[in-house]
C-alpha cells in the first residue's frame, strides 16, 4: 500500500511539471508543434487621423515553435525553436491597386531574396522563468532581419504573477509592470524608462521643442499554461509645443495567434544548454536581445555640392526675409549633417561673400564635430577681414540647440588667442557665456570647459579696468545667468557708473525672481530710493522693475508708491504707468498693490494725475490652448522731451516655461546740450550717447553704438540718410529635434521636427532739429519655417508623413517725438503686416527601386494686419502729432 501511494505521488508531481507546475513562465509541451499566424504592422499619420486612412504596412508570416530542450534539473528553463515562414508584405490599409507600391512584386522582389532567406532562418531561445535568458541567432545576418526576430522573440517573454521589474528586450532595459488575471496577463512598458543606444538631441527651450509620449501595452490570453494570442501595440505622439495641431504619431502593432498544435519533434537530450545549441547548429552565436542600430542609406541621394547648387539663389541676402530662405537653410543643414569635414570645406572655400555668411550660418547651425572642424579651420580670427563672417559664426553658436563642451572650449581657447578685431573679441565672451547657461541648464555645470569659462569670466572682470571690457564681461554673466555672478552683478549695478550700472541691473532683471536673494531686493531698493548715492532714471526705473517682480512685501510697494511725485517728472509718469500696468495686467504683484492702493495716502488725485510722456504698457498678441505671447513696450525720456530708452519685449509662455523671443531697448543720454535744455539730477555729466540692444530668443546679443560723443554725435547728424542700422540678420536655427525609436516589431523609426527663422532686425533714431522732433523706428522682419518629418525605416520599405509650415511677417515699432512745446507730444505704434501663412502634409511610402505613393494635402490663408492697441492716452497724443505733421511735411534735417 505505501508503494503504491507514493508511485501516485511521483506520477502526479511528473504530470504537474510536465502540464501545470510553471506558474513562473509559459511553459510548451513535449513532442508538440506550435503553429502560429503572425502579423506586425505600421502606422503613420496625424495625431488625431484615423487609422484606416494612414501611411503603413503589413508583414505577415507564420510562425512555428516547438520545444528543443528542458532543463533535467529546472523545468522553468527551456529552450524553444522559432521560424518565420510564409512572408507576406501589403499595405496596412485597402487602396485600389493602381495605388499600391506593392502591384505585381512578390515578397522576394520586395524584401530581396538574400534578406527574405535570413528572415526565414531559425532563432532560439533559452527562457528562464518566462524570461528570455539567451537569445540565439546567425552571426553574419542583416541587422535588420535579426531585428525582426528579435522583436518576434520578446513577445514570448512574460511572467504569470503580477508585479514589476526591470526587463530587457528589443526596446532595451525596460521598466515592466505585469497585471494577471485568470488566464490573462496584461505587460505595461515604460518606454521613456528605456535605456538603449540610440541618436537623438531636443531643442534647448522647451517652447521650442517638440512634446512626445510613449506608450507600450501587450496583453497575452494563456491556454494549457502557453501561448493562446498575444496582442501588442506601441504609440507615439510628438506635437510641437508651440502649435500642437502640427504633430505626427507612429503606431506598431503585433499580432500572434495560435492556429493550430501539432506532433512535433522529441526533444534533445542533454544537460547543458552549450550542447543542445552545438548539436542543433554549431553556427548558433548567443546576441543581445536588445535590437542592433540599422540605418538603410540613400543610393540616390544627392551629393552636398549637388544640394547647395540647387538651393543656392534662395540664400541670396536679398531674400534672407522669405520663408523660401529658411526652407533652403534647414534641408542644407540636413545634408551638412550627413557630410565629411572635406565636402563641407570645399563648398565654404568656393563660395562668394555675398553667400558666405548663410553658408557659415548652416554650417555652425549643423552643431556636428565635422562641421566645427571646417568652419574653425575656415576661420582666422587673427584676420579682421573677415570679422563679418567671424560674427555670424559667433551668433550661431549662441543660438545652438544643443551646444557640446568641444565648442565652449573651442571658443575659450580663440579668445584666449589672438583676435583683431575687438567687436569680436567682445562677442566671443558674449557668446560664450550664453553657451556656459546651456549647457549649465543641462546638467554640464561641473564640465571642464564650462568650469574654466566660468572661471576665466569671472577673474578678468574683477581685473577689468576700462570700462568696455567691464561691460564685456557684464553682457556675458548677462548671458550666462549664474547664481554665483548675482553678487558682482549686484556690486557694479550699486556702485558702476552710467552704463555699466543699467547693464548690471538689467543682467540681474534676467535672473528667475525665484533665484534673487533678500541682499538682491535690499540693493534694488537703496537703488531705486537712493539712499547711499545719486542713480539715472534708467538704473532707478530696473531696480524698481525688479522689486516688483520679485514678490514684493506690503512695505515695498507702498514705498514706491509713495515716492511718485517726489521723483523727476517724467520718471513720476514712468512709475505711475508700471504700477497701471501691473493693475490692467494682472500681474504677480498685482496683488498686493490693489491692498496698498486701499490706503488714500498712496491712492489720491494728486498722485496719479501726475504729467509726462513717459509710459509703460502690455498687451496680448496671442492667447491660445498651447502658447500665448505678449508684447511691451515702455518708454522713458528725460525732462526736456529727448527720449532716454525705450524698450519693446515679445515674450511667449506656456503653462511652465517662458522664452523671452525679442527685446530691442534703444536708449540715449547726454542729447540735452542739442536743445540747450537742462539735464535732470544725476545725469549732468553723462557724454552723449545712443545705442541699440537686443536679445533674441534668449540671448543677449552685441549692443550696436549708433553714436558716441558729441563730435560723432554732430557728425552723424549732418550725414544722417534716415537709413535703420542693422542688428542683426540672418538665418536662426529655432527648433531642432530629433528622436530614433525603437519599435517592439523590429524596424526603426524617426521623428525630426526642424524649425528655422530668417530674420532681419534693424532700428535707427533721428533728430530734426529744425522741427524739433525725434524719431525711433525698430523694424522686425522675419520669415519662419517648420519641417516636420516622422519616419518607419524597414530596409525594405520607407513609410512616413512629412509635414510644414511656413510664414513671412513683420513687425515695426515707431515712436515719434515732439518736442517743441510741454508737454511734448509722444506717439507710439506698434504695426504688423499682412502675413502669409501656409501649411502642408504629405503621407508616403517607397521601395528602394523608386516605386512611391504619396497623399498630400495643404492650406493657405492670410492673417491680416495689425495695429496693436495700446493706452488710450497714446491714440489721443498721434493723433495731435500727425495732424501737427500733415501742415509741415518735409525732408529731416
Amino acid at each position: 500500500m505505501i508503494l503504491l501511494t507514493v508511485l501516485f505521488l511521483c506520477i502526479i508531481s511528473t504530470y504537474s511539471a510536465s502540464v501545470k507546475g510553471h506558474t513562473t513562465g509559459p511553459s510548451l509541451n513535449n513532442d508538440k508543434l506550435y503553429k502560429f499566424a503572425y502579423s506586425a504592422e505600421v502606422y503613420v499619420d496625424g495625431v488625431k487621423a484615423s487609422l484606416q486612412k494612414s501611411a503603413g504596412y503589413r508583414i505577415s508570416s507564420g510562425v512555428d515553435v516547438n520545444l528543443l530542450w528542458r532543463n533535467p534539473d529546472n523545468d522553468d528553463d527551456q529552450l524553444i525553436k522559432i521560424t518565420i515562414k510564409d512572408v507576406q508584405v501589403e499595405n496596412v490599409n485597402e487602396r485600389p491597386a493602381a495605388k499600391s507600391i506593392f502591384k505585381g512584386k512578390s515578397t522576394e522582389k520586395i524584401i530581396g531574396k538574400e534578406y527574405l532567406e535570413a528572415l526565414q532562418r531559425p532563432i532560439v531561445l533559452e527562457l528562464v522563468r518566462g524570461k528570455v535568458k539567451t537569445f540565439y541567432s546567425y552571426q553574419n545576418e542583416p541587422g535588420f532581419t535579426q531585428n525582426i526576430k528579435r522583436g518576434l522573440a520578446s513577445l514570448f517573454q512574460l511572467q504569470l504573477h503580477s508585479g514589476s521589474s526591470r526587463e530587457v528586450d528589443i526596446s532595451g532595459k525596460c521598466n515592466t509592470t505585469y497585471h494577471v488575471r485568470q488566464d490573462q496577463v496584461t505587460k505595461i512598458k515604460d518606454l521613456d524608462s528605456c535605456e538603449i543606444k540610440k541618436k537623438g538631441f531636443t531643442s534647448h527651450n522647451r517652447i521650442l521643442d517638440v512634446g512626445t509620449k510613449a506608450t507600450s501595452a501587450t496583453v497575452y490570453v494563456l491556454e494549457d499554461s502557453f501561448i493562446k494570442s498575444i496582442k501588442a501595440e506601441e504609440n507615439f505622439v510628438f506635437l510641437l509645443n508651440y502649435r500642437q495641431k502640427t504633430g505626427a504619431k507612429i503606431v506598431s502593432k503585433q499580432r500572434l495567434e495560435l492556429r493550430s498544435v501539432q506532433a512535433g519533434l522529441g526533444l534533445i537530450a542533454a544537460k547543458q544548454v552549450a550542447s543542445v545549441i552545438k548539436t542543433l547548429d554549431p553556427n548558433y552565436v548567443a546576441m543581445p536581445l536588445e535590437a542592433e542600430p540599422v540605418k538603410s542609406e540613400c543610393k540616390k541621394c544627392p551629393s552636398l555640392s549637388e544640394h547647395w547648387q540647387s538651393i543656392r539663389e534662395h540664400m541670396h541676402p536679398d531674400k534672407l526675409s522669405k520663408a523660401e530662405a529658411a526652407k533652403s537653410f534647414l534641408s542644407f543643414i540636413q545634408n551638412i549633417r550627413k557630410a565629411t569635414k572635406e565636402e563641407i570645406l570645399k563648398i565654404i572655400r568656393s563660395e562668394n561673400k555675398e553667400f558666405l555668411p548663410q553658408v557659415v550660418d548652416a554650417v555652425t547651425s549643423a552643431q556636428t564635430p565635422e562641421s566645427l572642424e571646417a568652419i574653425l579651420e575656415f576661420l582666422d580670427f587673427k584676420d579682421a577681414s573677415t570679422s563679418i563672417l567671424q560674427e555670424r559664426f559667433l551668433y550661431a553658436c549662441g543660438f545652438a540647440s544643443h551646444p557640446s563642451e568641444t565648442l565652449l572650449k573651442s571658443l575659450t581657447e580663440k579668445f584666449k588667442g589672438d583676435v583683431a578685431n575687438e567687436e569680436i573679441r567682445e562677442t566671443l565672451v558674449i557668446v560664450m557665456g550664453a553657451l556656459i547657461r546651456k549647457l549649465c541648464d543641462r546638467g554640464g555645470c561641473k564640465l571642464p570647459a564650462v568650469v574654466e569659462a566660468k572661471r576665466l569670466i569671472l577673474n578678468r572682470l574683477e581685473k577689468a579696468k576700462k570700462d568696455d571690457n567691464v561691460q564685456m564681461y557684464l553682457l556675458a554673466l548677462k548671458n550666462a545667468l549664474l547664481p554665483e555672478a548675482i553678487p558682482v552683478l549686484l556690486k557694479y549695478s550699486e556702485s558702476g557708473e552710467g552704463p555699466i550700472s543699467s547693464l548690471a541691473a538689467t543682467a540681474l532683471q534676467r535672473y528667475d525672481p525665484s533665484s534673487l536673494t533678500k541682499e538682491v531686493k535690499e540693493t534694488m531698493n537703496r537703488i531705486y530710493h537712493q539712499t547711499r548715492r545719486v542713480h539715472e532714471k534708467t538704473v532707478r526705473t530696473t531696480a524698481a522693475a525688479i522689486i516688483l517682480n520679485s514678490n514684493p512685501s506690503y512695505m515695498e510697494v507702498k514705498n514706491i508708491l509713495l515716492s511718485i511725485g517726489e521723483l523727476p517728472m517724467e520718471m513720476n509718469k514712468y512709475m505711475l504707468s508700471m504700477i497701471q500696468d501691473i493693475l490692467h495686467f494682472e500681474m504677480p504683484s498685482s496683488k498686493t498693490v490693489r491692498q496698498v492702493l486701499k490706503d488714500m495716502r498712496t491712492h489720491n488725485y494728486d498722485r496719479f494725475s501726475k504729467m509726462g510722456s513717459s509710459s509703460a504698457y502690455t498687451g496680448y498678441i496671442t492667447r491660445g490652448p498651447d502658447v500665448s505671447s505678449t508684447y511691451s513696450l515702455d518708454i522713458l525720456y528725460s525732462g526736456s522731451g529727448i527720449l532716454r530708452r525705450s524698450n519693446m519685449n515679445i515674450h511667449v509662455f506656456d503653462r511652465n516655461t517662458e522664452l523671452h523671443a525679442i527685446q530691442v531697448v534703444i536708449e540715449a543720454q547726454g542729447l540735452e546740450s542739442i536743445i540747450a535744455a537742462t539735464p535732470d539730477e544725476g545725469e549732468e555729466n553723462l557724454d552723449s550717447f545712443a545705442g541699440m540692444s537686443a536679445i533674441l530668443f534668449n540671448f543677449q546679443l552685441r549692443p550696436v553704438t549708433f553714436f558716441q560723443g558729441y563730435g560723432d554725435l554732430m557728425s552723424k547728424m549732418l550725414s544722417a540718410t534716415g537709413d535703420p542700422m542693422n542688428v542683426v540678420k540672418g538665418l536662426v536655427l529655432l527648433t531642432d529635434y530629433l528622436q530614433e525609436i525603437q519599435l517592439q516589431s523590429g524596424p526603426m523609426a524617426s521623428a525630426e521636427f526642424l524649425g528655422g527663422l530668417a530674420i532681419d532686425i534693424s532700428g535707427g533714431m533721428e533728430f530734426s532739429l529744425w522741427y524739433r522732433e525725434s524719431k525711433t523706428n525698430v523694424k522686425n522682419r522675419v520669415a519662419t519655417f517648420i519641417a516636420g518629418n516622422t519616419e518607419v525605416d524597414s530596409f525594405f520599405i520607407k513609410t512616413g508623413m512629412e509635414t510644414t509650415l511656413e510664414a513671412e511677417t513683420s513687425l515695426d515699432f515707431i515712436s515719434t517725438v515732439q518736442f517743441s512745446q510741454y508737454p511734448f507730444l509722444v506717439c507710439m505704434q506698434m504695426d504688423r503686416v499682412e502675413s502669409p501663412f501656409r501649411t502642408h502634409m504629405t503621407k508616403y511610402e517607397s521601395l528602394p527601386s523608386g516605386r512611391r505613393y504619396t497623399a498630400r494635402r495643404g492650406k493657405a490663408a492670410v492673417l491680416a494686419g495689425n495695429e496693436y492697441p495700446l493706452h488710450q492716452e497714446n491714440s489721443n497724443m498721434c493723433k495731435k502729432v500727425f495732424g501737427a505733421k500733415s501742415d509741415s511735411a518735409g525732408s529731416w534735417f
